[in-house]
């Protein structure tokens, strides 16, 4: 039985005093029946650690360089994270992708650095509006799990959850439906059953992104093949993010 498992992206939201009044206020509200994650900007990591560390709410990076150290100006490292008990970092998302033009070789290297170093992963794959459309979002899609995944260990495949995020929809208040999404995530299982087999299928985590609101998370995880959520916007405030993080499956 695969455990629901709902992590808050903060994005570049939230300054230090703010992401430590939130991580208390969610510690307060939820009641963690479902995995929670955050991940706030890299600026407040080191607070909220101390606010999180021995309780229920996961910490999570939003991003990590492709080397451990050197000569990388405004980059960060998996040892600073690993420093701030960091445990488990979101690679791949679409911004990283299409705004900052991260490759899926380059997203490759940080997966397996950071499943080297003992962090969990949360690897995003998702497709933009005109490949959808296109009639191309399995291809799409298939390609930046294959390639993320790359050389990635059948027992290192255990600490990656996969985070399905339509591109046209995250930000947008647009929500792909329920079908469509599960049509999708049932494509992720089965094409990480043929690299893996059925048992690591079977266990994988795959998260649903995209405009995931208090209002649509139950009909979203009723879903067969959707394990939980990779929430932005919506996991920026604890009215809305605790309804979420506290749905029942």
């Amino acid at each position: 039985m695969r455990k629901p498992f709902i992590a808050g992206n903060w994005k570049m939201n939230n300054t230090v005093g703010e992401s430590v009044k939130l991580a208390r206020e969610l510690l307060d509200a939820g009641s963690f029946k479902n995995k929670v994650l955050i991940a706030p900007p890299f600026t407040s990591l080191s607070e909220v650690s101390k606010i999180v560390k021995g309780t229920e709410l996961l910490l999570g990076a939003q991003n990590m360089a492709s080397v451990e150290s050197g000569a990388h100006t405004g980059e960060i490292s998996v040892l600073m994270l690993k420093d701030l008990d960091v445990n488990a970092v979101i690679l791949g998302h679409s911004e990283r992708r299409h705004i900052y033009g991260e490759s899926n070789e380059i997203i490759n290297t940080k997966v397996k650095l950071a499943l080297h170093h003992g962090l969990d992963v949360i690897l995003c794959v998702g497709e933009t509006l005109e490949e959808r459309e296109s009639g191309n979002a399995e291809a799409v899609v298939k390609k930046q799990l294959v390639e993320g995944l790359k050389d990635v260990s059948p027992a290192d495949i255990a600490k990656v959850v996969v985070a399905y995020e339509p591109v046209w929809a995250i930000g947008t208040g647009k929500t792909a439906s329920p079908e469509d999404a599960q049509a999708i995530h049932l494509f992720i299982r089965n094409e990480v059953k043929a690299i893996y087999g059925e048992k690591e299928a079977s266990e994988l985590i795959i998260q649903y992104g995209g405009s995931v609101k208090p209002g649509n998370v139950v009909t979203l995880m009723a879903q067969e093949d959707i394990d939980g959520a990779l929430v932005g916007g919506a996991a920026l405030k604890a009215e809305t993010f605790v309804p979420i993080m506290d749905f029942n499956k």
